[in-house]
């Protein structure tokens, strides 16, 4: 007997692009009542998943203040963020969970700039020396990392505009005067 493999964790869109996959395939079988019939398994396993969550959260709640206990490093946990996320269970705001996926994202120093609820853009300013050179080299490296981050804490977030803060102030050498100009 083999032991037990432990499987690849899925991130939150991988899970409902796999499960948009399966319902598709089903409801193209033409048969209707089996899709039908797997839509309504796929809702009853999410009530009831989110049922366990909620009591999960429920019974942490006295920790979920105290920075290190368990409550707290659940929260800052992508997979356990972005399920608490779905199910409409994250004790955080909003915007405390952009932040949080913008800290998660290592060397940005990202500066929210405003967020359009209606659209879901959030408008970010990178500082000059973020995420490298300033020439716009890693910008698509880094923009992918941040809307992954913000897929998982915050997904309401659909879009990001991250411009670039302008470098430090230029200063101009002012040397002595030439001889014989005073």
């Amino acid at each position: 007997m083999s032991a037990p493999t432990t499987p690849r964790a899925m991130t939150a869109q991988e899970t409902g692009r796999r499960v948009e996959e399966i319902l598709d395939r089903l409801a193209a079988g033409g048969d209707l009542a089996t899709a039908t019939a797997a839509e309504e398994l796929v809702r009853s396993l999410m009530d009831f998943y989110g049922s366990g969550l909620a009591r999960i959260l429920q019974l942490l709640s006295a920790t979920l203040t105290a920075p290190g206990e368990p409550a707290a490093r659940l929260l800052g946990d992508e997979l356990v963020a972005s399920l608490l996320v779905l199910h409409d269970l994250h004790p955080e705001d909003r915007d405390t969970r952009i932040r949080r996926a913008l800290d998660s994202v290592p060397g940005q120093d990202l500066e929210v700039l405003g967020f359009d609820q209606d659209t879901g853009l959030l408008r970010l300013r990178a500082a000059a020396a973020s995420g490298g050179c300033g020439c716009g080299s890693g910008a698509d490296g880094a923009r992918e990392a941040v809307e992954a981050a913000l897929a998982c804490f915050a997904p309401e977030v659909g879009a990001v505009d991250i411009e670039t803060a302008p470098a430090g102030p230029t200063f101009l050498q002012i040397g002595a005067a030439p001889t014989g100009a005073r």
